[in-house]
C-alpha cells in the first residue's frame, strides 16, 4: 500500500522533495498529489513547471535539485510513485475503499489546514486528507507558516483531536547541521517519524551534549 503524499501551496517545496526522496529510498510506494497552488510555490521556488501531462520528467527534475537549488545533486528512482491530479475527486485516493498507509501533507499551508480541519473537499488533497481521517488511518501535517495566528491556531487543535499528527516545519540544531539540506533533513526527517517510516536523515539526540557542534 502506498503512502499518500500532498503538496499545498505553502513555501517549503525542498521539504516535500526530502521527504519524498526518503520514501523512495525506504522502499515505499508513494501516491502523489501536487495541488494548484503548489505548483506556483514550485516555481517560484525551483524555476520547474510541475505539468500534469509531463509529470515524471518535472518530478526527476525537482526530486534532483538539492535544498540550495542545485540540479542533478540526487539521483532518485521514481518508478514507485504514481501522480494523481489535483482537480481529480474521482482519483482512487478520494475513497475510504482505496488502500493506503496514510497521507503526509508537505508542506501544509493555513489553508490547507483550514480546509482540512473543516472537512472540505475543494480539491483532491483536501479531500484525500478527509478520507484518511475518516479511516482512522495516519495523517501528518507539516505546517509551514509564521506568525500563526488563533484561528490556525485552533484548526490545529481540531486536526490533533481528529487523530493527525501536527508537526511544524520548525528545522532544529542538535543534529549538527552544516549545509541548508540538513535543516531540510530534519524536518523532513520528523514528518516521517511521526508516519513511523525508517530513515536515516539527521542525527538522533543520545543525550551527549556537545554532538551538534561543527565538525562533530
Amino acid at each position: 500500500m502506498p503512502w499518500i503524499v500532498g503538496v499545498s501551496g505553502a513555501s517549503g517545496t525542498p521539504y516535500a522533495a526530502a521527504v519524498l526522496r526518503a520514501l523512495l529510498t525506504a522502499g515505499e510506494a508513494v501516491d502523489l498529489v501536487v495541488s494548484r497552488a503548489s505548483r506556483l510555490t514550485l516555481l517560484d521556488e525551483t524555476g520547474i513547471s510541475f505539468r500534469d501531462a509531463h509529470w515524471q520528467d518535472d518530478l526527476r527534475e525537482w526530486l534532483a535539485r538539492g535544498a540550495d537549488g542545485k540540479p542533478g545533486t540526487f539521483d532518485v528512482d521514481i518508478s514507485a510513485v504514481r501522480h494523481w491530479s489535483a482537480g481529480d475527486l474521482a482519483a482512487g485516493p478520494s475513497s475510504g475503499s482505496y488502500p493506503a498507509k496514510g497521507m503526509l501533507i508537505v508542506p501544509a499551508s493555513t489553508a490547507c489546514v483550514a480546509g482540512v480541519a473543516l472537512g472540505l473537499s475543494k480539491d483532491l488533497l483536501q479531500r484525500t486528507a478527509s478520507v484518511t481521517l475518516k479511516e482512522r488511518r495516519k495523517l501528518v501535517v507539516a505546517v509551514r507558516e509564521t506568525p500563526l495566528n488563533g484561528r490556525t491556531l485552533r484548526h490545529l487543535v481540531a486536526l490533533d483531536d481528529a487523530g493527525a499528527s501536527v508537526v511544524p516545519a520548525s528545522p532544529a540544531f542538535y543534529a549538527g547541521a552544516t549545509h541548508i539540506q540538513d535543516l531540510v533533513d530534519f524536518v523532513a526527517g520528523r514528518v516521517l517519524d511521526a508516519a513511523g517510516v525508517e530513515h536515516g536523515l539527521y542525527r538522533r539526540w543520545r543525550g551527549e551534549l556537545g554532538g551538534g557542534a561543527p565538525g562533530k
